[in-house]
């Protein structure tokens, strides 16, 4: 079987030393390939649709424009790639934004190297990702406004925010047993190829599970389930 193609990065970061640390340890991973840097969001304004990388790994605290500010604008130049955030910041306000502009995920700049890897691979893969020191605050903002001010990260529309709440209980369709199973799965984080390892399905099958548990419950995105999971085992 032949090798897949490495994921291609475009590295968005104002600390030189730091971005040239991160290009460094990217490099290493034969399975990744930084195809281009910016110090800045309209650097990698300019650079994102010659490149067209499938993530954009995007510091937030940048000069001019803020990481979450520019993720509907390189969603719009570069619809192909997914922007994956890299940050140092745990503020709610900003996690949500990121999401709702359509962030793949939002990552701590204190993950091990080994993880942010992986994450990386999974945000190509189209799977939303978020460190689990953050969801906390995701549960948080679940349980007092009733639904995470996320985006759908799945959506194929760059930036398009689904209104629609959360089902109330006497709207919502009951989950069938293989349903609550893949569901089970999302909250541990598993990504459709490990549910489907795990439960022994195709991974296709997955796919269809998880959009009829999205419907069914009345969310918008792979996250609010996680978040949906994670509360109701509370």
């Amino acid at each position: 079987m032949p090798a897949l193609p490495p994921v291609t990065l475009l590295v968005v970061d104002d600390h030189n030393l730091f971005r040239r640390g991160l290009v460094a340890l990217l490099g290493q991973d034969p399975g990744l390939k930084v195809v281009g840097e910016a110090g800045d969001a309209a650097q990698a304004m300019r650079l994102a649709p010659a490149l067209r990388p499938d993530v954009i790994l995007l510091d937030n605290h940048l000069p001019g424009v803020t990481g979450v500010d520019a993720i509907r604008g390189l969603r719009e130049v570069s619809p192909s790639s997914r922007v994956l955030m890299l940050t140092v910041s745990e503020d709610a306000q900003d996690l949500s934004m990121a999401l709702r502009n359509g962030a793949q995920g939002y990552l701590l700049k204190t993950i091990d190297g080994d993880l942010l890897a992986q994450a990386i691979r999974r945000a190509a893969a189209g799977e939303p990702v978020v460190s689990p020191e953050l969801m906390g605050k995701l549960v948080a903002a679940f349980q007092s406004q009733g639904v995470p001010e996320v985006d759908a990260l799945e959506s194929p529309v760059p930036g398009k925010v689904h209104p629609e709440a959360p089902a109330t209980v006497e709207q919502r369709t009951p989950l069938s047993p293989r349903e609550e199973d893949v569901l089970r799965e999302i909250a541990r984080g598993s990504s459709n190829k490990e549910i489907a390892r795990a439960l022994d399905i195709a991974e296709t099958t997955v796919k269809i599970h998880v959009q009829h548990i999205l419907r069914k419950l009345g969310l918008s995105s792979r996250v609010q389930a996680v978040v949906y999971a994670t509360v109701r085992q509370r």
